[in-house]
């Protein structure tokens, strides 16, 4: 167990975390949970809490591939425990947030949907003996993705302030870049295909 490895599953273990402060029933205990006004608009301090958590996943997910690439430490497990750790983390998100009513529950349905046809695509890929690279599309809508959850936990400020919806322009955007991506990759399987048919 790797240092890297370490990083992802303590990603994982912070992702659970958030799962818990945004989804368990305190109330059910007696357990009021603060609430405070920010010029006008009311934010629930968990959110805040578990956005710094999620911040904090996030760095995690930049540092372990960054230190296992540095020392050769990439491994076949490495790998498969980043892509599970990367899912749960911003999936989980999604589902709280469209369950709260914060975003369209399209949003993690389309999200979800094209990681699975993506998977796919990359699985047949490799099993045609070709590496998948990361495509700038797909690095975009990442990117985008986690700056607009970050900035849903904190209630998109301080732009709500001004009625700039930065989050969910964000959001949609990185939506629709993860079905540009998922168009991408499938052009690139049928390219492989047809390579592979030539040379049978």
């Amino acid at each position: 167990m790797n240092l890297p490895n370490k990083l992802t599953l303590i990603r994982i273990f912070l992702t659970v975390v958030i799962i818990i402060l945004c989804l368990f029933p305190f109330y059910s205990l007696g357990i009021i949970l603060p609430k405070i006004n920010i010029n006008g608009v009311i934010v629930e301090l968990v959110y805040f809490i578990s956005g710094f958590i999620f911040i904090i996943a996030s760095i995690t997910d930049f540092f372990d591939g960054k230190i296992a690439r540095k020392n050769n430490l990439v491994t076949d497990t490495g790998k498969m425990l980043d892509s599970i750790a990367d899912k749960v983390l911003v999936n989980s998100v999604l589902i709280i947030f469209a369950y709260r009513g914060f975003i369209p529950a399209f949003v993690p349905v389309i999200y979800i949907f094209r990681d699975e046809i993506v998977n796919a695509i990359k699985m047949d890929i490799l099993k045609n003996g070709y590496v998948v690279a990361a495509i700038k599309s797909g690095k975009i809508k990442t990117a985008a993705m986690m700056i607009g959850l970050s900035l849903m936990f904190f209630y998109n400020l301080p732009f709500e302030l001004f009625n700039i919806k930065v989050a969910d322009f964000l959001i949609y955007f990185a939506t629709i870049m993860s079905v540009v991506s998922a168009i991408e990759y499938y052009n690139l399987w049928r390219s492989v295909r047809k390579n592979k048919n030539q040379v049978a």
